[in-house]
Formats: C-alpha cells, structure tokens, sequence
C-alpha cells in the first residue's frame, strides 16, 4: 500500500501547543517527518500565530502556507465542572474551530486530514465495550453534551465530504487522555491530573484526608498521550478509506472513525488508591456522593484499530509516575 503521508509533507497540528498537539509534533519529529532537507516542514502555530475561530484569517494561513497534511488536535477542551458551567462555548466554539479547519482544508484539497474527536462521543449506556457502531444509538452523558454533539458533528463533516468528494479524511476517537502536558487547573482538569494535584498538596499540607467527587465507582479507560500520537502517525500512514481492506462496520460499510485506547479499565476509587500510594500518602479518601459520577463505564472496543496493527505500549502505572514527574516540573515553572 502506497502511504498517503511521507517525508515531504507540509504538516499542520492543530492545536500543536496543547497536551495532544504537542505529543503529535514530538512523535512526528521522531518518525523523520518535518525535515526541511527532504521538503518537510512541520507548522504548529501558537493561537497568536492563526485564531482558528476566525475563517478568513485560517483561510489566509491555508493559502500563504498550502499544508499538505492536517492533524486537528485544536479544541476547548475541560472537566465536569467546564463543561457543565460553559456549555453554549464547548459547543460553538468547538464547531467553529473543526468547521473552519475541515472546508478550508478541503478547498485547498489537502492530501489528508485526520481528525480527533472523544470516546464521549458514544451513549452514555453504551454496550461494552463500546464499537464504532453505537454512535448515535442513544442519549449522551449530560455533563459533557456539548463538547460530544460538536464532535459528532466533525466525524460527520469528514464522513460527508469523503462520501461526497472523495476526501482523503480519517477521525480518531481516544479514550481518556493523560500525560506530559496535561492541565492541572484546579476546576477544569481531567481526572488523573486532578488527583495528582489533590494528592501531592495533601502529602505536602500533611492533609489528613482527601475528598474525590462521586462515588469512585465509574470505570475508566486511559490512554497515554504519546502513545495515541504514534497511533496518529500509524493512523496517518496506514489507513485509508477507501482501501479494500480498510475496517468495516458490521454491514461491511467502510468505517469513517476508529476508536483508539488500551482496552484496559480501572475504577476511579482505584485509580485514587494508586496515586495516591506514588505518594505514599496514608491518609483518608472521601467520597463526595453530591457531586455526579458521569458515565458508569466506558471502555473502548479497539478491535479494529488493532486489526491494522496498531496497539498501546505505554501502561498506567509507567504513564502516572511520568504524568506526575511532569506535575512537579509544571510547579517549578
């Protein structure tokens, strides 16, 4: 098979100073991409640099720069509380930002464009694990409704214009996100990194107890930033479309998205218990039952994924000690 990517490409992230963007831009450097001696060049433009909620300004970028390959790591991105406060922001804006990328990289005919989007994306009952399938087979989490409609909304641009016009685009739903650069804001972060946060200060205030939000009992896949940068790049050269082995849906439907993870869950309560012993804090964990649980699993099918050779390398206790060396980094800054 012919890559639709090589050394010679123009590549734009999207969003290339965020956690996700900036383990693109590192993986792509890793693999040879990006080298101006062979004609690469890789952008990654600070939001001072290109606004992509502006569409003539991100058209402008696209035509004095022409990119050949689009990677749309760009999204307003949050927790629970985020999302729940902000939700007429996490949906337009995100639809501004992934409409805008996606026609413009269409009119000047990119070669290919991969889009990322969420597992949230899918039902919050979804069957487990979760298949490419059950998109649209029931009611969203509430919590994160908003975010979850935009994403759905730019699977189905992709879907759309590869039906329609022929173009060469690919969507990557990721489990739960953590790593080297993720957002340790004391309202607006993910999980991990709130627990990293809620942990180490406890050790250090000498804290007797911790409170967590929810039940602990929800279960939670998670995935390693870098290690779904490398499943961008293999995504980016071993996947198209309209290959005649390319994955298929369970009609033997070419497939528009694939879900991208470890296959492996954790309880949240578990998931404290763990962290909290990186820090060797002893103390007590109590469980807020106020505060909402979100979705009660959700654990990606990766099946397909894996069927073009792709997998995980990164495991969770290896990814938190280094997620956590990266929070201590981030104070001293």
């Amino acid at each position: 098979m012919t890559k639709d990517i090589n050394f010679s490409d123009k590549i734009l992230v999207a969003g290339a100073k965020g956690m996700v963007g900036s383990a693109i831009c590192r993986s792509l450097k890793r693999e040879g991409y990006g080298k101006k001696n062979k004609g690469g060049e890789i952008f990654s433009p600070s939001r001072n640099e290109i606004n992509y909620l502006d569409y003539e300004e991100t058209f402008r970028w696209f035509k004095a720069n022409t990119p050949s390959i689009v990677i749309i790591a760009a999204a307003k991105v949050g927790g629970i509380i985020a999302n729940k406060t902000m939700p007429t922001e996490f949906l337009l804006e995100n639809l501004t930002i992934q409409n805008n990328l996606i026609s413009i990289s269409h009119k000047f005919k990119v070669k290919k464009l991969l889009f990322l989007g969420s597992s949230c994306i899918y039902p919050k009952f979804a069957k487990q694990p979760i298949k490419e399938e059950y998109l649209m087979t029931g009611k969203l989490e509430k919590t994160n409704e908003s975010y979850a409609l935009a994403k759905i909304a730019g699977i189905k641009l992709c879907q759309s214009l590869n039906e329609q016009y022929d173009f060469n685009s690919i969507c990557l739903m990721p489990t739960n996100l953590y790593g080297p650069g993720d957002n340790y804001h004391q309202n607006n972060s993910h999980v991990i990194p709130s627990l990293i946060r809620k942990f180490h200060k406890a050790k250090n205030d000498l804290n007797e107890s911790v409170n967590c939000w929810g039940s602990g009992s929800p279960f939670r896949e998670f995935l390693h930033v870098d290690d779904l940068a490398d499943g961008c790049i293999f995504a980016l050269e071993n996947w198209n479309t309209k290959d005649v082995n390319s994955p298929k849906d369970d009609n033997g439907n070419p497939l528009y998205w694939l879900n991208i993870g470890t296959g492996k869950e954790i309880s949240i309560k578990d998931l404290a218990i763990k962290i909290a012993s990186f820090f060797k804090y002893n103390g007590n964990i109590n469980w807020d039952l106020s505060k909402p649980d979100g979705t009660p699993r959700k654990k990606l099918n990766i099946s397909k994924i894996h069927s073009l050779g792709w997998s995980a390398k990164i495991n969770l206790d290896e990814g938190i000690k280094q997620t956590i060396t990266d929070y201590k980094n981030y104070l001293l800054n």
